[in-house]
């Protein structure tokens, strides 16, 4: 669904809370001071060089009789000191108030920046794994980091930005009539038309700009994830510069992109500078050959002035205005991600569904695509509670994907799961997995401690320091921990880069086991183990509980030997149940 930049922004403010609302309007506010005092500040030049040039014109003013007396001046010379503090008073609170409007607009873009990275983030936790396993992770991650930094700083900067200078614009437009029509209608309609023709004739080339920097950003992203994340074989195969071409090859053309928007942005400046200051030059030219230098040097220091506020505040339109523009495509891709939706949160995480008896699969039919073969087709398949299921069948039959739908991961295309009778769909599937820990073949390890990665997203100050020990024993780990330096406390290093793949497969199996859930899944979980391990850690799992429920994919057939059922997949979507002893039987007949 592609929105039109007024809904793009109509559906960034819903996603804005009360209290960021409150601000932005607390903010139009404080723009609305910062723009009467830039006006007053500027209106307090022609007085103030009117005393220094012609006091005594000043002096003998009949609308400033009150003031005078109110000051108790007695001659015009004594005009120049007040005049002169006012004049400074203005200015600096004038300075004092844009700085803060600055700091405060900088700090609202930020607060909105990292408020939208946070519910990115949220939303696309939040999705089924069909989502995440469908999409590259290097578009969301760019979409959650950079993307996020282009709202907050290329769009609502640049908009709080462009109210402001358009305020600024107005108000100093106002000021220039009271001290010449003419002057102020040439420079606000003639600098204003100038930039506006260039703004139109800009736009495609900063829209285009901006979507070839949300595609390539996307690009550089996916290049730096797939360099180091395989970094070994990168190494071995001698593929350094490969990649180091793959990363120029999308980021130069970002960078260009980037550049040729902000030389867009910023280049008209000089022209409208020297514009500006050859109008002043002229109009003085005409006004002196009309008449006296002394009432044409206080018009010309309020329009030099004028000219010196006007340029930049216009300037600044038109800079927030490219720079929206060339925003926009990544505006845009941020957006998606905040529009994903997100499922109904429990308000009991804690609970979970009964699991007393029985765990059934009927007429489940699977596949990952509409377009795509059926990898199963009315499939039924019963497990016991306290049970042990082991599940065996070549590459692509198909072992992971069915116990991905009976961790409710992948919802079945058609068909049903039970638990006790209880049909589990997207409404209490949540509560269905909570019964469950899961121990896959590639473990992934986070840049932690090893007490961190087996309490896996526990906070530190609340894991159960006995139960994650006792984890770690019955997962054959502890010895080797224990012969550490630093002990539990050891850092495993990036995906366990620090660790032995053995080491990284029982801390995974710890991790299952620190849950103490009812339903263990291993998926080969323990292929990277020695066999004496393996029977060890085996021995230990069958007897921790007789009401754990445990289903495997093993890489070895002799790990199945305890199982009451094997699940054989050879055949493709057509499950046979089998038992251990008529699976050695055909192996050894072979």
């Amino acid at each position: 669904m592609i929105l039109t930049g007024k809904e793009l922004f109509r559906e960034l403010w819903q996603f804005q809370g009360r209290r960021r609302k409150w601000q932005f309007f607390a903010l139009l506010g404080l723009m609305l001071v910062a723009t009467l005092l830039e006006v007053v500040s500027l209106g307090a030049v022609l007085p103030f060089l009117g005393v220094l040039t012609d006091a005594e014109r000043i002096f003998a003013m009949r609308e400033l009789q009150p003031l005078i007396a109110f000051l108790q001046i007695n001659k015009p010379s004594e005009l120049i000191f007040p005049v002169t503090v006012i004049f400074i008073t203005v200015v600096v609170f004038s300075a004092i108030v844009r700085l803060l409007l600055m700091y405060a607009s900088i700090k609202f873009s930020y607060g909105i920046g990292a408020d939208l990275g946070v519910k990115m983030f949220r939303h696309t936790l939040y999705q089924d794994y069909s989502i995440h396993i469908s999409r590259n992770s290097s578009e969301v991650i760019n979409g959650i980091t950079r993307k996020t930094s282009t709202v907050a700083n290329g769009i609502v900067t640049q908009i709080l930005t462009l109210i402001t200078s358009l305020s600024l614009v107005l108000g100093i437009t106002m000021a220039l009539f009271f001290i010449s029509i003419k002057v102020a209608l040439v420079s606000f309609f003639g600098f204003g038309f100038f930039y506006g023709c260039i703004i139109i004739f800009s736009k495609n080339r900063l829209i285009n700009n901006g979507q070839r920097m949300a595609d390539e950003g996307n690009r550089v992203i996916q290049v730096l994830q797939e360099g180091l994340g395989g970094i070994r074989d990168v190494i071995i195969d001698d593929n350094q510069e490969f990649y180091c071409k793959l990363y120029r090859d999308s980021d130069l053309p970002y960078r260009l992109a980037a550049g040729n928007n902000q030389f867009v942005s910023n280049s008209p400046r000089f022209i409208m500078e020297a514009a500006g200051m050859s109008l002043i030059a002229i109009l003085a030219y005409f006004m002196i050959q009309d008449g006296s230098t002394i009432g044409v040097v206080p018009i010309l220091g309020a329009l030099a002035l004028g000219a010196q506020r006007l340029l930049p505040a216009l300037q600044l339109v038109y800079s927030s205005v490219t720079t929206i523009l060339g925003s926009m495509p990544e505006f845009s891709d941020a957006m998606i991600l905040l529009r994903q939706p997100l499922p109904i949160i429990q308000n009991n995480q804690s609970d979970t569904v009964p699991f007393d008896d029985e765990l059934c699969l009927r007429n489940i039919n699977f596949r990952h695509g509409d377009d795509l073969p059926y990898v199963f087709s009315n499939l039924n398949l019963k497990i016991k509670k306290g049970s042990c299921t082991g599940f065996i069948g070549v590459t692509g039959s198909g072992k992971t994907t069915l116990l991905d739908i009976v961790m409710m991961l992948l919802s079945p295309t058609s068909g049903e799961i039970s638990v006790d009778s209880k049909v589990i769909d997207n409404s209490n599937k949540r509560l269905w997995q909570a019964n469950i820990s899961h121990v896959p073949q590639a473990v992934y390890l986070s840049d932690a401690t090893i007490a961190e990665n087996i309490a896996f997203g526990i906070p530190k100050e609340f894991i159960d320091q006995d139960r994650m020990r006792s984890a770690a024993k019955e997962a054959e780990i502890s010895e080797m921990v224990n012969n550490l330096k630093d002990g539990y406390k050891t850092k495993v290093g990036e995906n366990g880069l620090m660790i032995s793949g053995g080491q990284r497969q029982r801390i995974g199996i710890a991790r299952a086991l620190y849950k103490q859930s009812s339903v263990l899944i291993f998926d080969e979980a323990t292929s990277a183990l020695d066999h004496q391990t393996e029977k060890r850690v085996m021995d230990t799992i069958n007897n921790l509980d007789n009401d754990l429920t445990i289903l495997i994919i093993a890489h070895r057939v002799t790990t199945l030997k305890r199982c009451d059922q094997i699940i054989d997949l050879s055949e493709f979507g057509n499950p046979v149940v089998k038992k251990y002893d008529e699976i050695i039987n055909n192996i050894e007949s072979l």
